[in-house]
């Protein structure tokens, strides 16, 4: 039996995400301040919606999971756009609050934690004998660790194959000696919040998630 066709109040967090995600790419490529930046910054978004499509039929992801999905592209979007230490908002915070830096590269990094945490609890919750608790917990949050100190590291040879002579300003460390690791500090700080934030409205969306995929298997059922 194949899985039945998603009816549309099923389809609209999913069309959501793609709406937005789309909206902001096309946002962003218009005249951003640094179109080799901005294809960088993109491609993590790009690739992450595109799987999300391509699995879709297979595993429905609950539509907490594509609401975030939407917000974390907007994200990186407006950070592809701007560069993440010349955000025209941050900007003006700096020169009033009289800050250090431009503060966008730690939302970004924050998010970096914050919205695939939920993904990574989903995917584990569905596909893995763990069960919801400090397994999942603790998993979930080393993913997102590990991810950001991945991106790190692409960012490092990113810097030495293509901009060696102008590493630190590409990488937007804006003087910072420990900037690598106060963000991955920030995407593991975003991982942990969402979690404790999050982990119970993610239940019951993928509770209402189920329950429409059953409804839809089961009107499949009596159609055939």
């Amino acid at each position: 039996m194949s899985p039945a066709e998603p009816s549309w109040s099923a389809d609209r967090p999913f069309v959501g995400m793609i709406v937005v995600s789309a909206a902001f790419l096309v946002w962003s490529g218009i005249a951003p301040v640094d179109r080799g930046v901005w294809v960088f910054e993109n491609v993590p978004g790009v690739v992450g919606v595109t799987i999300l499509c391509a699995v879709y039929h297979r595993f429905r992801f609950s539509g907490l999971v594509y609401g975030l999905v939407a917000f974390h592209f907007a994200i990186l979007a407006i950070g592809g756009k701007y560069t993440y230490a010349l955000n025209p908002v941050f900007e003006w915070l700096r020169e009033t609050l009289n800050l250090a830096r431009n503060h966008y590269d730690r939302v970004g990094h924050f998010a970096q934690g914050f919205f695939p945490a939920i993904v990574v609890r989903e995917v584990l919750i569905r596909t893995s004998p763990l069960e919801r608790g400090k397994w999942v917990f603790f998993l979930s949050t080393a993913v997102c660790l590990a991810f950001s100190a991945i991106w790190e590291l692409i960012e490092w040879w990113m810097v030495i194959l293509l901009y060696p002579d102008q590493g630190p300003a590409w990488l937007g460390t804006q003087g910072d000696a420990w900037d690598a690791q106060q963000d991955m500090f920030m995407a593991l700080s975003g991982a942990v919040l969402s979690l404790l934030v999050l982990s119970r409205l993610h239940d019951r969306s993928m509770e209402r998630n189920a329950g429409r995929t059953n409804a839809g298997h089961a009107e499949q059922v009596k159609g055939g």
